[in-house]
């Protein structure tokens, strides 16, 4: 007889993510077949933007939470989309057409990539192109009657608030179109509500598509009288908003490294099991996620778990297993008091320091909700320590349910129990 554990983190695609790259591929089939029989509509000017979307997609970067983007390259798909005029010419082409430049843009942009080990993640493509598309089959009927209006010859300057005002409306609801599909499968990878997983979208993606949406309409416009100067007029300032959010998630994923490095001290000093803080700090966060914490305040949940026991390192005489759910309240509180002094002196840890100070409190002095998560964890951890045994597991969770109600938050506890019970499934072979 044999255990084995089985993690509920997918291994490959999900079926929502499969049926999102089969509609791109049939989009882009379409797109492509059709233009290869009609003919390339003004090829000056797709070929300029098509080069423009490769581009975006060869300087792709990765977001925290492991969100693709491509900023450049949806700004300029964007822009072909919502294209009146170049130079005053009239842009006849059709959406088929917008969807074969961006296919082939974001399979040209995405090949050096490939070459190198570093393909693209298909769902983050194809919702890209699914978003480009949305818009130009919403748009592109329009432009006859918009391209009018704007070069009236009534009046100079022509009337092109309409034509703005259609295309903001439009682009907000491809934007928020994409946050929902975007929140959708992020629900169910990581198993938060959905709500939840919205608002996270919402804010991280707003300040950048803010960005990228308002470059697309200015690329759009500006090309009625800047002709083709206007890509890289207006892709330079998007540049530098990419590179801004490069350095800001390089500086999170630091961080980070530096967090976990940080925690495994402990281990390597035999203060705790090896593997310990790292177990209770992924138990940590998939509980938060059950109870609907927002990704900020997982993060800092994450920090904090990662050194809960760093306090540990002032002792003379380390616990037996580092098994701190076993130590004298008033020692353990002074592991966490001392642990939060040393994250107190990095100087930009202050909310973690907090979390790690208060989680031996008592539930009646009301600590945050993060410092009971991960007393909980910590505690189940302890009795556990790493063992994969269904029942040895289910006696640990009920005795933090008995303790409930003053040593442990109850809701944590049953929150811990649903994330126990999907997370860590035992086969008996």
């Amino acid at each position: 007889m044999r255990e084995r554990r089985l993690t509920a983190r997918p291994v490959g695609l999900d079926s929502g993510q499969l049926l999102l790259i089969c509609a791109a591929g049939m989009l882009t089939v379409a797109g492509i077949a059709h233009t290869a029989a009609e003919g390339l509509t003004d090829p000056r000017v797709a070929i300029g933007f098509g080069v423009l979307i490769a581009a975006g997609e060869l300087a792709r970067l990765t977001m925290p939470g492991n969100r693709e983007v491509a900023p450049i390259s949806t700004a300029a798909s964007l822009g072909y989309a919502l294209l009146l005029d170049v130079g005053g010419r009239p842009a006849q082409h059709s959406a088929l057409q917008v969807v074969a430049v961006m296919s082939v843009g974001m399979i040209a942009g995405g090949l050096p990539h490939l070459a190198v080990g570093r393909p693209p993640r298909l769902d983050a493509l194809a919702r890209r192109l699914l978003a480009g598309s949305l818009l130009a089959f919403a748009y592109r009927p329009l432009t006859g009657p918009l391209g009018e209006l704007a070069r009236d010859t009534a009046d100079r300057h022509g009337n092109w608030w309409p034509a703005l005002g259609v295309m903001a409306v439009l682009v907000t609801v491809m934007l928020a179109a994409d946050v929902v599909i975007a929140a959708m499968h992020r629900a169910g990878q990581v198993r938060t509500a959905f709500g939840v997983a919205v608002r996270d979208e919402i804010r991280m993606a707003a300040p950048l598509g803010a960005a990228v949406g308002a470059s697309g309409i200015l690329l759009a416009l500006a090309s009625h009288s800047m002709d083709m100067t206007a890509l890289p007029a207006f892709a330079a300032p998007l540049l530098v908003t990419q590179v801004a959010f490069r350095k800001y998630a390089g500086i999170r994923a630091t961080y980070l490294q530096t967090v976990r490095a940080l925690s495994r001290v402990t281990e390597v000093g035999g203060y705790v099991e090896p593997g310990h803080s790292r177990r209770v700090s992924q138990l940590s966060v998939a509980i938060g996620r059950e109870l609907g914490m927002a990704e900020p305040q997982l993060l800092e949940l994450e920090y904090a778990a990662l050194m809960h026991d760093i306090g540990q390192l002032s002792l003379r005489d380390p616990i037996p297993g580092g098994a701190t759910v076993l130590a004298d309240p008033a020692q353990a509180r002074r592991i966490a008091e001392l642990g939060a002094e040393v994250i107190r002196k990095t100087g930009v840890l202050h909310g973690v320091a907090e979390i790690v100070r208060r989680q031996c409190d008592t539930l009646g002095e009301s600590p945050p909700m993060a410092s009971r998560v991960i007393k909980a964890a910590n505690a189940y951890d302890d009795l556990v320590s790493g063992s994969t045994d269904r029942d040895r597991a289910a006696a640990a969770l009920e005795r933090l349910r008995l303790d409930g109600g003053s040593a442990y938050d109850p809701g944590v506890v049953e929150a811990m129990t649903r994330v126990v019970d999907r997370l860590v499934l035992v086969t008996r072979l």
